[in-house]
């Protein structure tokens, strides 16, 4: 602590009957730069105290004659020195007891011999600042003093004074009255432009959503060529390991490029609150079975141990299928990526208070508790250790709100970093009489091929438009490629293809004009018509089927997808070939 520095110099009395340590003392507080006045004995300190102010006493305990404990008794006796502080110095009388009568005696300190330089010298300058700010109270007490009686004497002259400020007052006053009426106009219209701009903010909003959704209707479009060509490579037949590997490595990027894709449209949908669901009685093992086969070829990438314990897989839940499988199956693909290779994943399904629990559990890196909060937040992304995460940010977020619309809710438990974590996907049971939809697996065609098709394409991106036909002339289909709606009209007039694959925002005649048109000629009554579209919301598929198509895919369409119109359209041709034969002469007379 550096020395206190007052006005003028202080007195310290150092009283011990040793010249020895009196000298020490004066080197020790030395630096301090006070008055230090020695005393040999207790007689010789009253003695200097009766003459002369002092900051503080630093007396010692063992003094012949009169003792230091004497001394201080008889110092704090006096009325003038009852509260002048003393520190006492000993190194024999060191007991507990020493201290408590010393302190009875009014010392504010008690100090060991040998003595710390540093630690004397700050007690001291503590009690010396102590000193100079009492004195410097003294002294305000009485410009205090002094300043009441100008004070006083000033009231008289306000007194006075009042009178003609209050006139004053008034005059100020009628004027800002004034101003203030023309501050409300000016606030009214602050108030007004606000409004604009709020309309404005929410106008940018509005186009942030749509821009959001514009954006992931965009990147579909260059997904689908890419997908198409994988898929064609998947069937032809590659030598060398690491084109078959690039090859993989494509497809499994593409998978997930849509995924975040459609993460992106449904996070624009919930924001515009136009996202709606298709609930029906669905079964707890339907919703299992798929959210596994979603998700198991980011398990099996990472070699995880996947376990998975259904104790009753007939539980009815009232929801829309594809939501809650992809809700499952996005906690199940994250705990996956978030697991280090060769983990163990555990699927857990159970009925708890009229409830039913999906609980995926993994021994990955774990959630830090103040991250759990924030874990379901929109665009949250949350580090563990050195593990970066992956995605926008926006699956679980995507995850909870769909689980909320069914009247449940998603919880996550975690020890910390490196000691894994669960999440909890609550639901209510569906009522006791609640049947299952009627949810059926894709027909593989029971053994027998799909037969060969006239098909035509339609599709103003030629990379889309060369590739889906590529793959489908793979596959044995006659195919008729048009680069436009117009165009596509033409062809299906002049060839009439059993089915046409038609985009929907094409240049000259778009897909919706050029369905409608086909359907409006007797030769298009039977075509089978597919819609290919970035845009895959409900209004879309309504507006779809209402320009004449039988379905409506959403970019990039996997060949499945395709393939299962094929073969529906089999399905579709032998059961009317199998009605002609069966009524004969009637039917060939219509």
């Amino acid at each position: 602590m550096s020395p206190p520095v007052p006005d003028k110099k202080v007195n310290i009395l150092l009283v011990d009957d040793q010249p020895a340590r009196l000298l020490s003392y004066e080197t020790i507080l030395g630096e301090l730069g006070q008055n230090l006045i020695s005393a040999r004995s207790g007689l010789e300190a009253l003695e200097k105290l009766m003459k002369d102010d002092f900051a503080l006493v630093l007396l010692d305990v063992s003094m012949p004659g009169m003792d230091g404990f004497e001394t201080a008794a008889l110092i704090h006796d006096h009325p003038r020195f009852e509260k002048t502080p003393i520190i006492f110095v000993t190194g024999v009388h060191d007991t507990e007891f020493d201290r408590l009568k010393g302190y009875k005696l009014g010392a504010v300190d008690y100090v060991s011999i040998p003595v710390v330089p540093e630690i004397l010298r700050s007690k001291v300058s503590v009690l010396v600042e102590l000193h100079c700010q009492r004195r410097e109270l003294q002294d305000l007490n009485r410009s205090l003093a002094e300043a009441n009686a100008r004070l006083e004497a000033a009231h008289t002259t306000l007194q006075a004074e009042r009178t003609r400020e209050l006139q004053a007052l008034n005059r100020d006053l009628q004027r800002a009255n004034v101003e203030l009426a023309e501050s409300n106009l000016a606030l009214q219209a602050e108030i007004a432009e606000r409004s604009r701009a709020e309309s404005a903010l929410k106008e940018a909003d509005r186009q942030k959503d749509e821009f959001l959704a514009i954006l992931a209707h965009e990147l579909r479009n260059p997904l689908a060529p890419i997908r198409n060509a994988v898929q064609i490579m998947s069937r032809l037949e590659i030598d060398n390991p690491h084109v078959r590997w690039s090859r993989d490595v494509i497809d499994r990027q593409i998978t997930h490029l849509t995924r975040l894709v459609d993460d992106l449209l449904d996070i624009s949908r919930i924001t515009r609150g136009t996202i709606t669901l298709a609930t029906e009685p669905v079964q707890v093992g339907t919703i299992l079975a798929r959210a596994i086969e979603a998700s198991q070829p980011t398990v099996a990438e990472y070699k995880h141990t996947f376990l998975v314990d259904c104790a009753d897989e007939t539980l009815m839940i009232e929801g829309d299928l594809t939501r809650l499988v992809q809700v499952l199956g996005n906690l199940i693909s994250n705990a996956a990526k978030y697991t280090n290779v060769g983990g163990r994943i555990d699927v857990t399904v159970r009925a708890v208070d009229n409830h039913v629990e999906f609980r995926v559990k993994d021994n990955g890196i774990g959630i830090a508790t103040d991250s759990l909060p924030k874990l379901f937040n929109l665009f949250s992304r949350v580090h563990a250790g050195d593990r970066a995460p992956g995605g926008l940010g926006i699956g679980l977020a995507l995850s909870r709100k769909l689980v909320q619309m069914h009247l449940g809710d998603v919880l996550v438990e975690s020890e910390g970093v490196g000691k894994g974590s669960e999440f909890i996907v609550r639901l209510p049971l569906a009522q006791a009489d609640s049947e299952p939809g009627a949810i059926q697996a894709a027909n593989n065609g029971n053994g027998h091929d799909t037969p060969k098709r006239d098909v035509l394409i339609a599709d103003d991106n030629p990379d889309a438009l060369e590739s889906l036909a590529l793959l489908l002339e793979c596959e044995g289909h006659r195919v008729i490629k048009a680069a436009d709606g117009q165009q596509a009209y033409e062809l299906a007039s002049q060839m009439k293809p059993e089915v046409a694959f038609l985009d929907i925002g094409m240049p000259i005649m778009t897909g919706y004009e050029a369905a409608s048109r086909i359907r409006a000629q007797p030769w298009g009554k039977q075509m089978v018509l597919v819609a290919l579209s970035g845009w895959g919301q409900r209004e879309d598929v309504q507006k779809s089927k209402a320009a004449g198509f039988d379905s409506h895919l959403v970019k990039p369409a996997s060949f499945e997808a395709l393939n299962e119109v094929l073969r529906r359209l089999s399905r579709h041709t032998i059961a009317s070939e199998s009605t002609l034969d069966s009524e004969g002469d009637t039917a060939a007379a219509r």
